[in-house]
């Protein structure tokens, strides 16, 4: 998995739009209109940031599974985010799994009215 079949993989998604807030290399990618936008994906050359459970002792699941791969993201891991290396431990189709489970955690809390057209959670 590269970083450009991860940046597709979340273009397509549903009301998907990205975003360099921060002026970085790579942009995050967020869902909902404009300022309101949440990310739902932290693009890095060697790894993603997703939402990767709805608490830290889900997010923790992935740590115990591929130690050395996932790691808690800095700031903002105590609300379930994690960052997920790209270098080949984790299977690629897990890391899709891992982005579409955060764009749908992400989704599921907007208010029903922003959310994207085409959204099934």
């Amino acid at each position: 998995m590269d970083v450009a079949d991860l940046e597709a993989h979340c273009a397509a998604k549903p009301g998907a739009w990205p975003d360099n807030p921060w002026d970085h290399e790579l942009p995050v990618y967020k869902v909902g209109a404009g300022e309101r936008g949440k990310i739902f994906a932290f693009l890095g050359r060697d790894g993603v940031g997703v939402k990767a459970g709805a608490s830290r002792e889900a997010a923790d699941e992935w740590l115990d599974r591929y130690p050395g791969a996932a790691s808690v993201m800095a700031y903002i891991g105590r609300s379930g985010w994690n960052d997920l290396s790209l270098d080949g431990t984790i299977p690629d189709d897990e890391l899709l799994e891992a982005v579409d489970e955060s764009y749908r955690l992400v989704v599921s809390r907007l208010p029903v009215k922003v959310r994207p057209a085409g959204w099934d959670g």
